[in-house]
């Protein structure tokens, strides 16, 4: 929504002006990272606000380390907001995927670019293509994720940010 999306830009650019932040995390509510955009906004005449793309450059500029700790699910938008970070660990019943392809959309934040890069092109089309959801220890195979755990995912993401 155009309220996260608000949101995570002015927690980024709070982030990186402040001298005391030294590293990022985010999270998603309720056990979920993200399941993406909200396809009806699509039909929307025009759409005022933030996008999702510049925010995720944003994410990928950012001095400071960003980690995502990924619950539950991470798919489209939510997928390459993650995609974004520095760093991400995956709970490990999280799953993450490309679904709009299923109703003929393209991934629209630059996922078909970054996925490629993080994860070589074979994989990445397959999973931009198939739009199939990937398991999180099928992500740490595929070098999608830095680390897959059975505990808290914040705590992990917090410990590791404090690491790097």
């Amino acid at each position: 929504s155009l309220t996260v999306l608000q949101a995570l830009e002015d927690g980024l650019k709070r982030a990186d002006a402040d001298p005391s932040v030294k590293a990022v995390m985010i999270c998603g509510e309720n056990g979920k990272f993200s399941a993406g955009a909200d396809i009806r906004g699509f039909s929307s005449p025009k759409r005022q606000g933030v996008a999702l793309g510049p925010i995720i450059s944003l994410i990928e500029r950012s001095e400071k380390p960003v980690v995502a700790a990924i619950e539950g699910i991470a798919l489209g938008g939510g997928l390459e907001v993650a995609l974004g970070c520095h760093y991400r660990i995956a709970h490990v019943k999280a799953r993450m995927g490309l679904p709009e392809v299923t109703i003929g959309l393209l991934p629209g934040a630059e996922g078909t670019q970054r996925l490629p890069r993080l994860i070589g092109v074979p994989a990445a089309l397959d999973i931009i293509t198939t739009g199939r959801h990937i398991p999180a220890t099928e992500a740490l195979k595929l070098g999608l994720v830095d680390e897959v755990v059975e505990e808290n995912t914040v705590e992990a993401a917090i410990r590791l940010a404090n690491k790097v």
